[in-house]
């Protein structure tokens, strides 16, 4: 499994708050969140993000509720991976949950600008900032990590989709 994109940057203690905010929460509806997501931290995302972009913050992304929305709205919205220095851990769980691939690799969040084009192989968790000709390691997603996310999430893996 690989993930190839544009980079959105972005800083420590992003909250699920910022990721979708509250007010949207009336909707479950994973197109109907992406139309919200990151407004209130950068309001020309949604117009800007392409399927398969990428965002990098740095440390405690998805800090904040519980909710599963944040990654729902950030895998609808188009983003293939984010990458981050740390998660929240009931956020990291979310995102494999829903089925959106998460790295932490605090270098790549240090290296890595807005707007690079980076590329990430999911087998050995290498990162590549094609940009500027950089690579960085992170974790690789062990093999029922990359088949809860090739399913799309744990509730289409555990039906057995995919």
């Amino acid at each position: 499994m690989q993930a190839k994109g544009h980079v959105f940057k972005f800083g420590d203690n992003v909250d699920t708050d910022v990721i979708i905010p509250a007010r949207y929460l009336n909707s479950s509806d994973p197109a109907e969140l992406a139309k919200h997501c990151m407004e209130d931290i950068d309001r020309t995302f949604i117009d800007r993000v392409q399927p398969g972009d990428i965002i990098v913050a740095e440390k405690n992304f998805g800090c904040g509720s519980s909710r599963e929305h944040a990654p729902i709205a950030i895998k609808a919205a188009g983003v293939s991976c984010v990458i981050a220095e740390t998660f929240a851990r009931i956020f990291y769980r979310n995102s494999i949950n829903i089925g959106l691939p998460i790295i932490e690799c605090p270098e790549a969040a240090k290296g890595i600008e807005a707007g690079d084009e980076v590329e990430i192989d999911f087998d050995s968790g290498m990162i590549y900032n094609r940009t500027k000709g950089a690579q960085f390691q992170g974790q690789a997603f062990p093999p029922f990590m990359q088949k809860i996310i090739a399913a799309e999430g744990l509730i289409s893996y555990i039906n057995g989709k995919k």
